[in-house]
């Protein structure tokens, strides 16, 4: 499976092999030590220190259910009337299919699989970029891609990658992809990143969005057992990264009541509709300690540009308090 997909986790081999995460880790440790792959966080690579690009079948059937949870929390950061960036990969189309529910927006994106979810929803304008299509991912890449960008002034871009560090940030392994990822950031107010946990620690050939410009990552409840993915969350969160957490069961929700199964996401403001509220996700934030810097990628007014009552301010705001809950999660990282 490794040397078909370039990586895998272990939760899916787990689950390909019907036994539990425990003998698959001992198995892959084995291996490792046999030189036939490497081991990362939650899974397993080809050997060789930075890990080669998946196709798009192969990446389609990783995590699945991780991925599923990221969109949902990520869907609930993005209100009514926004105009946002959306990357290529195979969580940001997940994504895209819970954007069609959010009418008035206008997502520009150099994704075919993300213009694809978002072609029959109603009132949702799709702005797709020129260049090159990369037949691996759908995506759009060259110069025809980056030189769309310019000029452009979006509130949020919405990204994925193949790796993610504390030290180089969001990576990929394919050069005109990395490069119009940055295109895609200079467009943008805010930074979020979505990744699940087997990307956490991954280091990868060619670095797309460097730490200090991540302004919030989107991921899922890393094992009990996977100490390194806390360790890297940690870290992160010390460099001035929002943590988003989906899908676990432990997670704290606030702003809502015990049980109430509808979490709130901070920077997400309340003018999204019943149908969009209802169905956010529980999460955990991790505020940063001390104050974020804010990205801000060119000139330009606006509405997205951080004025009164802002989506951007609005995000400031609400994340300005830090829950009791929030602080028992980052003593439990420092723990683990």
């Amino acid at each position: 499976m490794v040397r078909a997909n370039g990586a895998v986790s272990l939760r899916e081999l787990a689950r390909v092999v019907q036994t539990s995460e425990v003998t698959v880790r001992r198995d892959v440790r084995a291996l490792e030590a046999e030189g036939l792959l490497d081991r990362r966080h939650g899974g397993a690579v080809l050997p060789g220190g930075f890990t080669r690009e998946s196709g798009f079948p192969q990446k389609s059937h990783l995590a699945t259910a991780e991925k599923t949870a990221i969109a949902d929390l990520a869907a609930s950061l993005v209100e009514e009337g926004e105009a946002v960036v959306v990357g290529a990969g195979t969580t940001t189309q997940e994504l895209a299919r819970r954007l069609a529910r959010i009418p008035g927006l206008t997502v520009v994106t150099n994704s075919l699989l993300v213009a694809q979810a978002l072609a029959h929803a109603n009132r949702v304008e799709v702005v797709m970029t020129g260049g090159t299509l990369r037949g691996s991912n759908y995506a759009l890449v060259g110069s025809g891609a980056e030189q769309s960008l310019q000029g452009l002034r979006v509130t949020r871009a919405f990204l994925s990658g193949s790796g993610l560090t504390a030290e180089r940030g969001l990576s990929t392994s394919n050069m005109l992809s990395a490069s119009v990822d940055r295109a895609l950031v200079q467009a943008a107010a805010e930074v979020v990143v979505l990744a699940d946990h087997t990307k956490l620690g991954t280091d990868t050939m060619f670095q797309t969005v460097p730490t200090d410009l991540i302004s919030r990552l989107v991921t899922d409840e890393p094992p009990a057992h996977d100490d390194r993915a806390a360790t890297e969350l940690q870290a992160l969160a010390d460099q001035g990264v929002r943590i988003a957490v989906a899908g676990g069961s432990s997670a704290g929700v606030s702003g809502t009541g015990a049980g109430s199964g509808a979490g709130s996401v901070a920077g997400a403001g309340g003018s999204g509709g019943e149908a969009h509220q209802a169905g956010r996700q529980s999460r955990r934030d991790v505020p940063l300690p001390g104050q974020r810097r804010t990205h801000t990628a060119g000139p330009g007014p606006g509405p997205t540009s951080g004025g009164p009552g802002s989506p951007l301010r609005s995000a400031g705001a609400s994340l300005a308090s830090q829950e009791p809950g929030e602080r028992a999660r980052v003593a439990d990282l420092r723990r683990r």
